[in-house]
């Protein structure tokens, strides 16, 4: 496909995340009294859009909490301060979680509003030492966290995820079809690829099979990635897959897969026209893996 796949707007832009300085206190502190220097204010995981875009202030301007270096982009250093929600002006329903977000991120900020986010949920997660229940204290900018007890450090965790599009029949011939799922607390006509973590000493490309066996009772042979996407909600990584079935009959597992469809790209087209199928919103690898197998763009989202 000659077009920009739908769920790279949300990493195209990568900033420096300058770690070699996250350790440096006088040029954090430089930093940080920099006029020009941006902050976003996260409360516990929740960010406060106004008038339709996220808000950046100067240091002087933000609301005091734990500093958070994200990075460089375009010659401006940024920040996070993460607060207390119980310290966030405003009322509550004004602080939205990432998801509800999504919507209001400008994609060349999109990686760095990833980043916070994801320090800032770990932040909220981890509140005291694994290994002896003692007291934690933020090091490294943000990014680290010792206790006070044990010395023992801990990093911030990115959990692998798997999600794929699985397909039988003939490529690219009018009778190949893609294996959709539906979630059973969601609405009727919403579906979407399959995906679920990797379990310890496990190859993605296992999981992947596994899980498509679990939820559906498909049976996966050939394997191949297609791209990732940082997706921390509340801490991982979705790794993009395309796979072949070697058995097609649908059995969900009733649980987390209510139902499962197989559909070709006619039917696919169609049901997206009339509304009868509803698929994932365009920011989600999700959507990217549809339609590089449908081979162009489909209409409707959740």
């Amino acid at each position: 496909m000659n077009r920009e796949l739908p769920h790279v707007a949300l990493s195209k832009h990568p900033h420096d995340r300058h770690g070699a300085q996250r350790q440096d206190d006088s040029w954090l502190e430089k930093q940080w009294a920099d006029p020009s220097t941006r902050v976003l204010t996260v409360a516990g995981t929740r960010i406060r859009p106004q008038d339709g875009k996220l808000v950046w202030t100067s240091p002087e301007e933000a609301i005091d909490g734990l500093r958070v270096l994200l990075g460089e982009r375009d010659q401006t250093t940024y920040f996070a301060s993460i607060i207390d929600p119980s310290e966030a002006p405003g009322a509550r329903e004004e602080w939205l979680m990432l998801r509800a977000a999504l919507g209001v991120l400008d994609p060349g900020q999109a990686p760095m509003v990833m980043h916070a986010i994801g320090l800032a949920e770990w932040h909220w997660a981890t509140r005291f030492c694994p290994r002896c229940a003692g007291t934690l204290a933020s090091r490294m900018a943000g990014h680290v966290l010792a206790c006070e007890a044990c010395g023992k450090e801990q990093y911030p965790r990115t959990d692998p995820a798997v999600i794929m599009l699985i397909t039988d029949g003939e490529p690219g011939s009018r009778e190949e079809r893609c294996l959709l799922g539906r979630n059973g607390a969601w609405p009727e006509g919403r579906y979407s690829t399959l995906a679920g973590f990797l379990e310890p000493g496990e190859r993605l490309e296992d999981a992947v099979r596994r899980e498509v066996w679990e939820e559906t009772g498909v049976v996966v042979g050939e394997v191949g990635y297609f791209d990732s996407q940082p997706w921390p909600l509340p801490a991982s990584l979705m790794l993009g897959f395309f796979g072949r079935a070697i058995e097609s009959t649908i059995n969900v597992d009733g649980s987390e897969i209510a139902d499962a469809i197989w559909l070709t790209r006619g039917q696919m087209q169609d049901r997206a026209a009339s509304g009868e199928l509803v698929l994932p919103g365009g920011v989600s690898i999700s959507r990217s893996l549809i339609e590089e197998w449908y081979g162009g763009e489909l209409p409707g989202a959740w």
